[in-house]
């Protein structure tokens, strides 16, 4: 994918994070992809494992919005700056982060998420 591809495509993911769509999320994603975050240190392995959590996850954060900053192409797909918008209880936090974003024939396969938690 060229630049404006990923860019494209990190839009539309990032969108699917919103709003406790689990399937839809997952469906970005190969069927034995890897992801991690830091409430996930080891890593997750596989679609399956994913949407399990990701139905936790969303289910609890339904509002939270993502939007891309930067997209870095690499040669296997890019490094992502994004921005969260997270509303907790009364009051509504702001974070940044850095994912590393692999992909193969449109679908994500490694998915390395850091931010300072």
């Amino acid at each position: 994918m060229d630049k404006n591809e990923l860019s494209e495509f990190c839009k539309r993911w990032l969108a699917a994070w919103t709003g406790n769509r689990p399937e839809e999320l997952v469906a970005f994603y190969a069927p034995d992809a890897y992801y991690q975050d830091p409430a996930k240190p080891d890593g997750l392995r596989g679609r399956d494992a994913l949407l399990a959590y990701l139905r936790k996850l969303l289910a609890v954060n339904p509002d939270w919005v993502w939007e891309p900053v930067e997209v870095l192409p690499t040669a296997e797909g890019c490094c992502l700056k994004w921005r969260a918008t997270i509303p907790s209880g009364d009051k509504t936090v702001t974070a940044t982060g850095l994912d590393i974003v692999e992909i193969v024939d449109g679908l994500i396969t490694r998915n390395e998420v850091y931010f300072d938690a």
